[in-house]
């Protein structure tokens, strides 16, 4: 027991403990902050996992993404072609077994010389372990698919907005939960093609119809229409966008283009830019334009059968221009490059085309006193004209930067016509907007809505007007008489059974109330064109004239230019009456007159009468150009009334069919024989000849030089060659010469294996 008063707690044992328990804590408390004030320890960190091979499989990948046609695809070794918006897997086969816990991996995606993330340009995205990659298609997203001990399969995620090009990767390899490790870089030597997918809904270039895609991207021979707008005459070129030559030659074009490497993911300024870099007014482009005939120096536009040749001259000549091209040239090459990229495109064909030169929405012609035409207009500006036919481009797109409604066919021109931005090039004009005459919207759209719907406009000098002339007609009916394309899914080597006419997408029946309204909105947004809708017209007059339309003549045959008039008044006029023929190329320029006869006489109270003239095989076959295109004028004057008159019409002289036969049943391998025929029309004999025949798969373009063909001789060649691919193919052929050209004809042909 303890002594009475004493504390029980403060005895020698318990100080003793807590002192002990105290220094305890003291020498912890010591250790503690020493170790927080010494330096750590260094970590080693083990070196992290390293690439020493990679697959891309190329072949496989394409099957999914609609690519394994490009001959990139199908060549050793085999080239990755994919599509935006869409995964493709990709093999790595590391040093050691991959750890998904300890081994960190990074796909590093770079695009251009320059590339940076917060541009687009550098996508960096790190191999994750999970079931399924994002549902949103705009962002790039990877994931382990499967793994064998040292090699694993990845899918990759490209995002639907990328930019459309040559990409190239880098993986980066790194130890997780290890800040000093050690980082390597394995760059994949493989170039990646990625481009638009209008196979998904995210891509802006998406188009619903699976039979369009086919037709509009994955068709790879088709038909531009030349002739007539009364006998359209479908011509047909192989577009051959998977020809191992193509994808390289378009990415070199795109490089000479003026659009950042950043804005390569948006179809409206691709588009844009193609219709720029095809032709070569401003830049190292594709084809340089020519249309006056002489063509010595070069290819002329009629003799080539596809783009292909076209692209190989061009790489082959390191990205010089090749010579020459027109609009139907054009047209053709911009439907490869489009459709290589994955952009829905189609060749379009506008029946008497206008030429808007001075913004004026109108085809401005003025004549003197006389009635005599005057070149150039009042001031020497004015050189509207029509063309007998103009082809262009629709592609296919969303416009964002429109309001909603405006999206779908987009029209595109790269032939160089006018300037737009400093450079020669076209569109993307919305379709729906040129129906509407909704002319203030980007790009472009006035001047295409001029060439399908524009008035011409007849003056004639008059010292009575303060202008000083005054307007004689306005014909609101001969401009864009027809717009034609190929059908989807339809193909006739005979005939034009696959022209589909789609006139009625770019503008209302002609006359109608809807059409002139269109008329009259696209005039409130040009200034110009406001004027001379308000000068107003002469009286109207009391003798008809009509010029008749010549339909179907035959390359060797004669035709006629006839007029029929009547006087539907109560006393007699006199009359003169003027009929011309020329030999014109299909921008109608006069190249040569053929024919020209002038008649006066008195119409007496309404008698109807008939003025011709007759122009001989004889009298044009010389004279003729490309095209053998023929414009006919007939200008008339009333001597007592004053009343002028004048109209003109053009037609294409028929040119004979150039027979395909394949002989055989051709297999993949093995050499197969291809005859061409056709019979000499003319009288004459034909010099300078030669073939040119292409089928994608069959044969790769070529020119064979042919002997002189006698007058109406049946000629008949035969070419070999030996399929590389099965299924259905094309083959095309085309005769030139001197005297006669675009003799032209294709077959199917079904490859077996």
């Amino acid at each position: 027991m303890s002594a009475p008063g004493r504390n029980p707690r403060s005895g020698g044992n318990v100080r003793n403990y807590q002192r002990n328990m105290l220094s305890r804590f003291a020498a912890d408390y010591a250790r503690r902050r020493a170790q927080d004030n010494s330096k750590p320890a260094e970590v080693i960190a083990s070196p992290p996992i390293s690439v020493e091979l990679t697959e891309l499989y190329a072949r496989d990948n394409a099957k999914s993404h609609h690519t394994d046609l490009f001959e990139l695809v199908v060549d050793t070794p085999p080239t990755p072609v994919l599509r935006r918006g869409q995964a493709f897997f990709f093999a790595v086969r590391f040093n050691r077994p991959f750890d998904i816990h300890q081994d960190l991996v990074r796909f590093i995606f770079d695009f251009g010389p320059n590339p940076t993330i917060t541009k687009g340009t550098r996508n960096l995205v790190q191999l994750c372990d999970k079931r399924e990659l994002t549902l949103d298609k705009s962002k790039w997203d990877a994931r382990l698919h499967h793994q064998d001990s040292n090699t694993i399969t990845a899918e990759i995620q490209i995002s639907s907005t990328c930019p459309v090009g040559i990409w190239h990767c880098r993986i980066q390899t790194t130890t997780a939960g290890q800040a000093r490790s050690e980082i390597k870089d394995f760059n994949v030597e493989d170039d990646i093609y990625i481009l638009f997918n209008p196979w998904c809904k995210e891509d802006g270039v998406y188009i619903e119809s699976d039979a369009e895609r086919q037709e509009y991207v994955l068709n790879d021979t088709g038909k531009v229409w030349k002739g007539s707008y009364r006998q359209p005459k479908g011509r047909r070129w192989i577009f051959g966008q998977f020809d191992d030559v193509v994808l390289p030659a378009t990415m070199y074009l795109l490089e000479q283009s003026d659009v950042p490497h950043a804005n390569r993911g948006n179809p409206v300024q691709i588009a844009r830019a193609i219709s720029a870099v095809v032709n070569s007014v401003d830049e190292d482009g594709l084809l340089i334009g020519k249309w006056d005939g002489d063509y010595r120096d070069g290819t002329a536009p009629q003799a080539w059968t596809g783009t292909v040749a076209i692209m190989e001259q061009y790489l082959r000549d390191g990205g010089e221009p090749v010579k020459y091209g027109q609009c139907w040239v054009f047209s053709g090459a911009v439907v490869t490059v489009c459709r290589a990229l994955g952009i829905p495109c189609r060749s379009v064909t506008n029946y008497v085309s206008a030429h808007d030169t001075n913004c004026s929405l109108t085809v401005d012609k003025y004549f003197t006193k006389e009635g005599e035409l005057m070149e150039g207009g009042p001031d020497g500006e004015c050189w509207d004209s029509c063309w007998n036919y103009h082809v262009w481009n629709d592609v296919w797109m969303s416009r964002p930067d429109l309001p909603p409604g405006y999206g779908g066919w987009q029209i595109i021109d790269a032939t160089p016509q006018e300037a737009s931005g400093d450079l020669f090039r076209c569109g993307p004009a919305s379709v729906e907007a040129v129906l509407r005459g909704e002319v203030g919207f980007l790009h472009d759209t006035p001047f295409v809505f001029a060439e399908v719907n524009a008035d011409i406009c007849h003056f004639q000098e008059n010292p009575e007007s303060d202008w000083g002339f005054s307007r004689l007609s306005l014909n609101q009916y001969h401009v864009g008489r027809k717009i034609v394309t190929k059908s989807v899914g339809k193909d006739d080597d005979e005939g034009d059974g696959d022209m589909e006419d789609v006139t009625a997408l770019y503008k209302n029946p002609e006359g109608s109330f809807a059409e002139r309204l269109a008329v009259l909105n696209a005039v409130k947004g040009v200034p110009t064109a406001q004027k001379l809708y308000e000068i107003k017209k002469r009286e109207t007059e009391d003798v008809s004239f009509d010029l008749i339309e010549i339909d179907h003549v035959m390359f060797g045959q004669p035709f006629s230019v006839t007029v029929h008039l009547h006087n539907k008044a109560s006393r007699p006029h006199q009359v003169t009456a003027v009929l011309s023929a020329y030999s014109v190329f299909y921008t109608g320029v006069k190249v040569h007159g053929l024919k020209r006869g002038q008649a006066e006489f008195t119409l007496h109270p309404n008698q109807k009468e008939t003025v011709r003239i007759t122009v001989k095989p004889e009298e044009y076959v010389d004279k003729l150009v490309d095209h053998s295109l023929v414009k006919i004028y007939a200008i008339a004057s009333v001597k007592d009334t004053k009343q002028t008159w004048s109209e003109e019409d053009d037609f294409q002289l028929i040119k004979p069919k150039l027979s395909v036969e394949v002989k055989g049943s051709p297999k993949v391998g093995q050499a197969c024989q291809a005859n061409f025929s056709f019979q000499n029309p003319l009288n004459n004999a034909l010099s300078n000849c030669s073939f040119s025949v292409e089928g994608p798969g069959l044969q790769r373009p070529k020119v064979i030089h042919y002997r002189d063909v006698m007058p109406n001789e049946m000629v008949t060649f035969s070419e070999y060659f030996t399929p590389k691919m099965a299924g259905k193919r094309k083959i095309m052929a085309s005769f030139t010469s001197n005297q006669l050209t675009e003799v032209i004809g294709s077959t199917s042909v079904h490859v077996a294996e």
